[in-house]
């Protein structure tokens, strides 16, 4: 008896032993610093790995292509498991932020999709791993440096890298409107022309948060003074020019402003049934993929304001626990391949405009670009750059909501 105790004791303790081992040669034994290695490394320490990517969930068809392409692709070419997290940003950071203040060392996220102001308060925090952008072949080839510097007026300094690119459109369906408002002023008359037939999603809603930013443009004297970063005085001085606008516009809304539509989903079924006119999206193909999903009728089209179509690169980033960042690493890289962003352009797959320069790619797949039918409600990249104004800064866009929610909700 007493030698049977042992030898179970014996192997419970090698157990315990070969289960630390296993812990211990993940990726991040020793504490690698995976920024000095080569690229090469780096993908045959992925090889086996999980990667789990938390980003927001409430669009089925970007979540279908996630799944499906990204996973597939990930698996296939490098034998990654990739585990989409469905969550919306704030929640992730402040996760992230939670972790960061307690020194939890090694944590659960590996790839965040991110941008805006959750990246600047993430980054102020130290909470991402970086710089290491500039490590990702990909990004090397393919990324314009320029355009991918700054997210919403913040320094990215390597520590995120592109994903997509996006301009704010309106929609409408051609069969029941005929002339849609084309500025801001003219919406306003319109809103009051067509009660209850007009909306917009609550901010903090990305969307609602983007439609309210327009319009502070919009309505006084346009982008350029904001670029500097946040001036106090200049927003009071600025800011109640907005608020006055929205309040002379509740009263014509959908519910009469009593209640908004809480995401831009809500949004998409009340226009699809018809119970409002105008949709928006800060994704130009949205309402192609709609059409294909057999959501929206053919007859509807999109289309910017004369007087401003908020541009931006919506981005990743890895955190500073990230517990598998070889295959962060892996999964960035590949998210800035020309096959991966040619897929994600697809409108059956998602309709996401390249975070990659496609003038930088060989003449083949330059084609195959250009080949993409983009589809009849959508105005081609080329048509929208001209109504392209960059997004304020990320001060500005907190501050916005915070006045959004005491003056015009309230």
């Amino acid at each position: 008896m007493k030698r049977t105790i042992a030898l179970f004791s014996a192997l419970l303790s090698l157990a315990l032993l070969l289960a630390l081992a296993a812990c211990s040669s993940g990726p991040e034994a020793g504490k690698t610093d995976w920024r000095t290695k080569d690229f090469a490394e780096v993908e045959q320490a992925a090889r086996g790995t999980t990667v789990r990517w938390y980003m927001y969930g409430g669009w089925e068809h970007v979540n279908r292509w996630v799944d499906n392409y990204v996973a597939g692709e990930l698996k296939k070419r490098y034998d990654i498991t990739l585990v989409r997290v469905p969550m919306d940003a704030p929640e992730f950071v402040n996760k992230l932020l939670t972790e960061k203040s307690a020194d939890k060392d090694v944590g659960v996220i590996d790839l965040l999709w991110i941008n805006g102001e959750n990246f600047r308060n993430a980054r102020q925090a130290d909470a991402l791993w970086g710089p290491y952008a500039d490590r990702l072949p990909n990004y090397g080839k393919y990324v314009d440096k320029k355009l991918a510097t700054r997210d919403f007026g913040f320094p990215v300094d390597g520590y995120e890298t592109p994903y997509g690119q996006a301009q704010f459109v309106y929609e409408y369906d051609t069969a029941r409107t005929v002339e849609p408002p084309a500025t801001f002023e003219a919406l306003l008359a319109w809103v009051k022309e067509h009660p209850g037939r007009f909306t917009y999603p609550q901010p903090p809603d990305f969307t609602g948060s983007a439609f309210i930013r327009q319009a502070f443009y919009a309505l006084t004297g346009g982008h350029q003074q904001y670029m500097k970063g946040f001036d106090q005085q200049l927003f009071d001085a600025n800011a109640p020019k907005l608020w006055a606008y929205l309040n002379e516009m509740k009263p014509f809304l959908w519910e009469a402003g009593r209640s908004y539509p809480q995401s831009s989903a809500a949004l998409d079924t009340l226009f699809a049934r018809g119970e409002v006119d105008l949709d928006m999206s800060y994704h130009p193909l949205h309402a192609q993929s709609k059409i294909l999903e057999g959501a929206y009728p053919k007859t509807v089209r999109s289309y910017p304001f004369r007087d401003g179509s908020l541009f931006n690169l919506h981005f990743v980033a890895i955190p500073f626990n990230a517990p598998n960042k070889p295959g962060a690493m892996v999964a960035a890289n590949f998210i800035l391949s020309p096959e991966c962003q040619l897929s994600k352009l697809e409108p059956s797959n998602w309709g996401d405009y390249p975070g990659i320069d496609v003038g930088k790619l060989p003449p083949d797949m330059r084609e195959a670009f250009d080949a993409v039918d983009l589809g009849e409600a959508s105005m081609s990249p080329a048509k929208l750059a001209p109504y392209a104004v960059p997004e304020i800064p990320a001060d500005y866009l907190e501050a916005l909501e915070a006045g959004w929610e005491a003056h015009v909700l309230h």
